[in-house]
């Protein structure tokens, strides 16, 4: 139960500037909201004096979706911005384009940049609602939160659930969202990865590692799977994709010879045949697909209550 009505922050930069009230906050309120969606007629008119800039200067298709479909629920006007065929081209600045955005009365920002520190640049020079959609291999605020309702969802309390997140740690915004989202949850988590993904020194944010990946999933209740990231990997990390998959890849075999049933996730987009197999992915111990559905949930949740302190 959340002990505040009203989140502590203007921004959602970072699950690090939030509070676990704050979490359960959210939580509570993309509740409401999924009776919403699943309802015959799925809009409310929540946000509709509220303009909304979505700035993507990154590729994103489930993110964006998901931030576009929640601002149409929750009846927001919205303006799509993708850097691929803007200005940004011709070498203007972030600030220029969200200045010039904002001359056009806009309330909040979701945005996307390949920078770490993006947004937090932003709040600190413009009048807006900020929420980060992803910076660069920093933070990804809505894909824990969301992922973190739907471990809850699942097997209830996370307090003192062990969760374990498996692949590339090093190059993912969403391993470092998570990890500080369910700490501030009461969860245990560990780490599994080859070497040369997992980052140096993670253990001093409280977590384990484990390279050995049937050791971790015997340990864990819910195991949280990675994509292997190659687009953001200067290096060649690991020998190849097939060797990955040998070690690394979650399958339907490892699982059966576990001697519990575990919750299995992804935050997409799926490598299947290599992180995952499709006999996991589409099986009973997923919840993937649950994870898209309260994408959308929690996205109206931090939107509105964002826009309530405004």
């Amino acid at each position: 139960m959340a002990a505040t009505s009203q989140l502590s922050t203007d921004h959602l930069i970072g699950i690090k500037q939030i509070t676990a009230d704050d979490i359960h906050l959210i939580f509570e309120t993309a509740n409401n909201f999924k009776e919403v969606i699943n309802r015959p007629i799925k809009k409310v008119p929540s946000l509709r004096d509220i303009t909304i800039a979505n700035l993507f200067f990154e590729n994103s298709t489930r993110t964006r979706l998901s931030f576009e479909l929640a601002e149409k629920r929750l009846s927001a006007d919205t303006i799509n911005f993708s850097a691929a065929s803007s200005s940004v081209k011709k070498g203007e600045t972030l600030l220029d384009t969200v200045n010039n955005i904002l001359s056009m009365k806009v309330d909040m920002i979701v945005m996307r940049h390949p920078a770490p520190g993006a947004p937090m640049f932003l709040s600190k020079h413009i009048d807006a609602n900020i929420i980060n959609a992803g910076d660069g291999t920093h933070e990804h605020p809505t894909q824990a939160l969301l992922d973190a309702y739907s471990m809850q969802e699942s097997v209830g309390d996370l307090q003192g659930k062990k969760i374990v997140i498996i692949g590339d740690i090093v190059h993912s915004r969403v391993a470092l969202s998570n990890i500080f989202c369910l700490q501030k949850l009461g969860a245990k988590v560990k780490v599994c990865g080859p070497p040369t993904l997992i980052p140096k020194h993670i253990q001093e944010l409280g977590v384990e590692v484990e390279f050995d990946l049937k050791k971790a999933l015997e340990w864990c209740d819910i195991a949280n799977i990675l994509r292997i990231q190659l687009e953001r990997q200067d290096l060649r990390y690991i020998p190849s994709l097939r060797e990955y998959a040998l070690y690394f890849g979650v399958n339907k075999p490892l699982l059966d010879s576990l001697d519990k049933e575990i919750v299995i996730m992804h935050p997409g987009p799926i490598n299947r045949g290599v992180e995952i197999s499709s006999d996991v992915a589409d099986s009973d111990h997923s919840i993937i697909l649950q994870q898209v559905e309260n994408g959308v949930a929690v996205r109206m949740a931090v939107l509105f209550l964002l826009a309530s302190r405004r």
